[in-house]
């Protein structure tokens, strides 16, 4: 086809698609001001603040991932869109990475859940079909009445109080709602099917140091003596990394890799390479020199980026994570309902040290973003 005519093609698309917006801008103002009287759409150019109104919760620009539900909800679950199809997949590809995010060991919560996946969308055969793939989970052990308390007399560094100054009455506050890492069972299944898109990229996250210590097993375990909880750091390794995927500048390989990072609760940082002790070093000292056609580096101070783009190098990233914040200790904090600060003695099932369950959803997250940079770059098929 000659270039005119496809020029012509594409003006006629955007002058139909022009005047349907101008015709529909007024149902669009008056529904926008409907469900956020802060949102006001001024012309047709601002059809994007509508498509920034429902990504609250998702993620990605091809390959798109939405979660929903709460912790003591029905149901909790992630739907998966622009996944090639072709790709092999079953409930069974996800139990090895549920195992590792499960509760049940010294320092995790005596909250277990079976965590068992019903994939009923997208999937045929065995074979991803293009279309969305939808995964949902049972909540089947809950206990709400613990929570009972916790609308008067809020957590301190918990959701409890930003969540109900945002949501009001309707915020759901048991289990922690929506807020909860039970969520996080959503995007650890998406990550299993973005490290089938990004193979033979592995990415890979271990704790490395809890409670300030590298004798994880004891830090733990005085927690949990103490009736109180640690943080802790995990380190994510991404190998087999193909040169050039990445979108400066806003939607650079960092940066799509830390605004997934941080919607993983309790992480409270991101540092790639050399980090912090970057600013302390010498460019002799931090540069990286190539030693192959590659592009393969003597050193990775960069962890694999640059300018925003991958190079073909490890990509090395830190994520510190925060102390849970429901803990067995008496706390003095404000109640809402008699106007004093009073003790709280939260009750449930916590976690001492949730940064133990966290570095499988750190892969998730990580391989999210990557599929998502690989299908933008065009490095993988729509059809397998």
């Amino acid at each position: 086809m000659k270039k005119e005519k496809v020029y012509d093609i594409f003006f006629d698309v955007e002058k139909e698609f022009n005047r349907i917006l101008e015709k529909n801008i007024g149902k669009m103002q008056e529904y926008v001001k409907n469900i956020n009287s802060n949102s006001i759409i001024s012309d047709k150019n601002s059809i994007f603040v509508l498509n920034k109104i429902y990504a609250m919760n998702s993620f990605g620009r091809i390959f798109r991932v939405s979660i929903f539900g709460e912790s003591h909800g029905i149901q909790i679950g992630v739907v998966v869109d622009g996944c090639p199809a072709g790709i092999p997949l079953h409930e069974n590809d996800l139990k090895e990475d549920f195992a590792r995010r499960r509760a049940g060991g010294i320092g995790t919560t005596p909250r277990v859940e079976p965590d068992l996946p019903r994939i009923v969308s997208g999937v045929f055969n065995g074979k991803t079909t293009g279309a969305p793939i939808t995964v949902v989970f049972e909540n089947t052990n809950t206990k709400s009445g613990d929570y009972s308390n916790l609308w008067d007399h809020p957590r301190p560094g918990h959701a409890d109080f930003t969540g109900q100054q945002k949501y009001g009455a309707y915020n759901d506050p048991r289990g922690g709602g929506h807020f909860s890492g039970r969520i996080t069972l959503g995007i650890v299944a998406a990550g299993v099917i973005a490290k089938k898109i990004i193979s033979p990229t592995i990415v890979s996250a271990t704790l490395i140091e809890a409670g300030g210590s590298k004798d994880i097993q004891a830090a733990v375990e005085q927690a949990v003596a103490t009736k109180n909880s640690i943080g802790g750091i995990v380190e994510c390794v991404c190998t087999h990394v193909p040169v050039g995927i990445g979108e400066p500048f806003f939607d650079s390989a960092e940066s799509l890799i830390a605004h997934m990072i941080f919607a993983v609760p309790a992480t409270k940082g991101i540092e790639f390479g050399s980090g912090f002790a970057a600013a302390s070093m010498k460019g002799s000292e931090h540069n990286d020199n190539i030693i192959s056609a590659d592009g393969k580096t003597e050193t990775n101070f960069a962890a694999g980026i640059n300018g925003g783009i991958t190079n073909g190098n490890d990509i090395v990233f830190r994520v510190p994570i925060k102390p849970t914040s429901s803990i067995g200790m008496p706390q003095e904090t404000f109640n809402f309902k008699s106007k004093t600060v009073e003790t709280l003695v939260v009750e449930g099932r916590h976690d001492a040290c949730i940064a133990l369950r966290i570095p499988v959803v750190i892969e998730a997250a990580t391989a999210i973003a990557l599929a998502d940079l690989c299908l933008l770059a065009q490095q993988r098929p729509r059809i397998v």
